[in-house]
């Protein structure tokens, strides 16, 4: 068997506890990969792979790495491609270092516990969270955001749809769980969701986080937020002072959005593009800080059912609505506040720099005008706010008093701290400043004494200081005083005896000031420390103080209004889609009113092609999102309802990674809708049925209908192409046909997106077809199979209940008939038999084909 070099021998050692991670090996400069690690990290990123020998009769190794001062950009591609690395560094001085020098995993990097500014994304939150089952089939879900302290737990007792639903809306990098979870669960996990899994089976408390979880009354609770701990403390190896106290999410507080919906209404990002411009969020968005955009993105992804909160939000924002000009003051202030949350995680975390606390001391220094302008709107849920910030004196003082303005990015070259702050430190810097001046003196004694007029006197970190003199003016030295001490190709460098002495002097009053500004910036450092939970009560007031002067900002800005909220009936007076209407810019939205009461809780809607019934329907759910965030509404005037959950089944689309159709993904969204809402919910269903046969689809979305109607009796708007369903309003007492307007003019068709009562007369498919230019010819054949198709009997809706349950469109005809009918009648029952009888798997298309035009012609005839 080959052997290893010692250095391959540790490296094979530590590996073995990383398998699941790119083991970043400090050689010198540079950090190395090796194996496996070198060849993916290569290929990942883009960069050269080489070998090296591995020893005795070792082949040679694959082998690559990247500089030690760059390596940051590195790791951060790999993170955001969903791998981890572990940072493996030189723990003892290889100058000391008896046979190979000893070296540790520092730190775990992973896509859940990344700190570094430029791995995150400002105006997002970065979650790990820990995934916890119990035998009674709950579920705990535990979040962390590391960059700002953040803790939340959920407990779900709806099973793992609602698991996979919780998990898609949140902004998950990673999640951490038990080997044991099932395969077929780690696989939704990690394919289905996109989520980086990492694995954590010890589940002790450790005591110093007690005081995290003293609101956990709940073992279930305990044992998942222990886990959580557990995998962030193996990963990070060091203290996380700034981690908050767990906050325990009641889901029953919230309205509930499933993934289907916020998915499909684009709350937080559009579907196509997967970015924010185009959502709800992008309309939104008003926030003068990182902080209130995560804040607002939070409200957005869990709105309030308690009234009073609601309307708390609401008064807060119309203070800010009336006082235009003292909000437009608050921004301004706001636009200097820093990211107080990530600020204090970095500083617990130990990777902050003087330059991170110049931003904090500026922001601070920014609250008593932000508390003065915010007492001055005279309303009492601003004036609470404002009590709630709390001016840190004592911080400010101690950043003023240590840190000089315009700090370097470097804590470890000096210049950070500032003078009069440490009397040591003062001494260190006059010696310094002294010894350079005699520098400066002997430099020009020397040119007069050799009357040598370029003669300068130097320093490099090498060599030291140094007189160096040009090769034409050597002649001119006196012999004796001076030594050689380097040679250049056009100059010499020589040393006296007391240019060397006062060196001595000079270097290590520098060296000591440099390693003393470090010492006194890691003290300054943890004396912070002590203040971060006030740090992060402060960044939270402010954080709402921004997001709901953002509401009144974009309220103002696109005439909102505020809405009121009643018990039973909902009334929107010239509703506005907010993101359509922003996009179109040009002020030619169509605005609808909507109604929906006890007597009338469905709408049927029908209308053609591109005539807004989709939009119709999404304004209402957004509309009903944004009143229970707290934020005005698009619109003249609006009554809401607060509903506890809202269903959309709004567009299609494939699910490739599960290998489900449309049709399926159409049918389980529409079953996840049924299956959960209550009165108190709001459904919005689109075309359902359009993914089968006419007759299959028209009998499912009737069925969907009357279920809705007779059983769930939600608030609802159903939206169809089968014009057929608009029967429904003679049988059910709680339904209304409504349309979308649209004009025929010299064969054109002219789309008003008006709402109207009653039923559409014609979808105009064939005019939107025309609008796409496809062929005239094309266009001209549909027209003429359009009027074959409707010279026919059309189908209807069958009302009555059938004892199966089952829709069908072959109802014997109970109703006496004339004798001369009968004949027909004997015909058509023939061929619904021979139908039922034929077994089309076993048929091919072209004998299918010919069966349905045998049995057409038997009717026909």
């Amino acid at each position: 068997m080959a052997k290893l070099t010692p250095m391959m021998e540790q490296y094979m050692k530590i590996k073995a506890e990383y398998k699941d991670a790119f083991l970043f090996y400090r050689l010198g400069d540079f950090y190395e990969l090796f194996y496996e690690d070198a060849i993916d990290a290569a290929r990942e990123l883009e960069i050269t792979l080489t070998k090296r020998g591995g020893g005795k009769g070792e082949s040679e190794i694959p082998m690559c790495g990247v500089p030690h001062h760059s390596a940051e950009n590195y790791i951060k591609t790999l993170i955001e491609k969903g791998y981890k690395v572990a940072i493996c560094e030189q723990v003892e001085d290889p100058k000391t270092a008896k046979g190979v020098v000893k070296r540790e995993v520092v730190q775990l990097i992973t896509p859940g516990t990344v700190m570094e500014s430029n791995m995150l994304k400002e105006g997002e939150n970065n979650y790990i969270a820990s995934l916890s089952h119990f035998k009674d089939g709950s579920y705990v879900i535990a979040y962390n955001d590391l960059s700002t302290g953040e803790n939340y737990l959920a407990l779900i007792s709806g099973g793992w749809d609602s698991v996979i639903h919780e998990l898609f809306n949140q902004p998950i990098r990673e999640i951490v769980i038990s080997s044991n979870l099932p395969e077929e669960m780690q696989h939704q996990l990690k394919e289905r969701l996109n989520i980086t899994l990492s694995f954590q089976d010890e589940v002790t408390f450790s005591a110093e986080y007690r005081s995290l979880s003293e609101n956990l009354n709940d073992e279930r609770l305990m044992k998942a937020f222990s886990r959580l701990l557990n995998y962030i403390q193996d990963t990070q190896k060091r203290s996380l002072d700034h981690l908050q106290p767990a906050e325990v999410i009641r889901l029953k507080d919230h309205l509930s959005l499933d993934m289907y919906s916020k998915r499909n209404l684009e709350l937080t990002e559009t579907i196509i593009k997967k970015g924010k411009h185009g959502s709800l969020l992008w309309v939104l968005d008003k926030t003068a800080t990182a902080m209130g955009s995560r804040m607002l993105k939070k409200w957005l992804e869990r709105p309030l059912l308690d009234r009073n909160q609601i309307e708390a939000r609401l008064e807060a924002v119309e203070g800010f609505y009336r006082g235009f000009m003292e909000r437009d003051t608050l921004r301004e202030v706001l636009r200097s506040v820093y990211d107080l949350e990530r600020l204090a995680g970095r500083i617990a975390f130990g990777n902050v720099n003087a330059r991170d606390l110049i931003q904090l001391k500026v922001s601070l220094e920014k609250i008593p005008e932000l508390k003065n302008t915010l007492e001055q709107f005279q309303v009492k849920e601003l004036s609470n706010l404002a009590e709630q910030l709390v001016y840190p004196e004592y911080l400010v003082g101690l950043l003023d008093a240590s840190l000089v303005e315009n700090p370097p990015m470097s804590i470890k070259e000096g210049s950070i701290i500032k003078t009069g702050y440490n009397e040591t430190l003062d001494s260190y810097r006059d010696a310094s400043k002294n010894g350079k001046t005699w520098i400066a003196e002997l430099e020009q004694k020397e040119r007069e004494e050799t009357n040598i007029k370029s003669l300068k006197i130097g320093y490099n970190r090498v060599f030291g200081y140094y007189i160096e003199v040009t090769k034409a003016n050597i002649h001119l030295l006196p012999e004796g005083r001076y030594e050689r001490k380097q040679t250049l190709t056009n100059a010499e460098r020589y040393i006296t005896p007391e240019l060397k002495e006062k060196e001595v002097l000079i270097l290590e009053a520098e060296e000591k000031s440099v390693d003393l500004e470090y010492t006194l910036f890691i003290e300054i450092r943890e004396k912070i420390k002590k203040h971060i939970p006030e740090l992060q009560q402060l960044a939270d007031v402010v954080s709402n103080i921004d997001v709901l002067q953002g509401f009144a900002t974009v309220s103002e800005e696109n005439n909102y209004k505020r809405p009121r909220f009643g018990n039973s009936s909902l009334m929107i007076k010239n509703g506005r889609h907010p993101v359509v209407e922003r996009v179109m810019k040009d002020g030619s939205f169509v605005p609808n009113d909507i109604s929906l009461d006890e007597d009338k809780h469905i709408l049927l809607i029908t209308g053609p092609n591109m005539s807004g019934k989709s939009t119709y329907m999404r304004q209402l759910a957004l509309t009903a999102i944004m009143g229970q965030i707290g934020c005005f509404v698009p619109c003249e005037e609006a009554d809401l309802i607060i509903f506890d959950q809202i269903f959309t089944r709004i567009g299609a689309a494939d699910d490739l990674v599960s290998g489900q159709s449309t049709f399926m993904v159409e049918m389980l969204e529409a079953k996840h809708a049924i299956a959960n809402a209550t009165d108190r919910s709001l459904i919005l269903l689109d075309e359902i049925g359009r993914g089968t046969s006419t007759y299959d689809g028209m009998a499912l979305a009737q069925a969907i209908v009357e279920y809705i109607h007779n059983n769930i009796h939600a608030k609802t708007l159903f939206s169809t192409h089968y014009h057929e369903l608009t029967a429904l309003e003679d049988s059910l007492s709680n339904l209304k046909n409504i349309h979308v307007r649209a004009e025929e003019n010299e064969g054109t068709v002219v789309f008003l997106h008006q709402i109207k009562e009653g039923a559409a007369d014609q979808s105009y498919g064939i005019h939107v077809a025309k609008l796409a230019e496809l062929p005239d010819a094309l266009i001209e054949r549909a027209s003429v199979i359009l009027q074959q198709l409707e010279s026919d009997d059309k189908p209807t809706p069958n009302t009555e209940k059938i004892e199966a349950g089952q829709l069908s469109f072959f109802v014997e005809d109970k109703v006496p008939v004339k004798n001369d009918k009968q004949p027909k009648l004997a015909k058509q029952h023939t061929v619904v038999t021979e139908l039922k009888d034929l077994n089309l798997f076993e048929l091919t298309p072209l004998e299918a084909m010919n069966e349905l035009y045998r049995l057409q012609k038997m009717v026909k005839q």
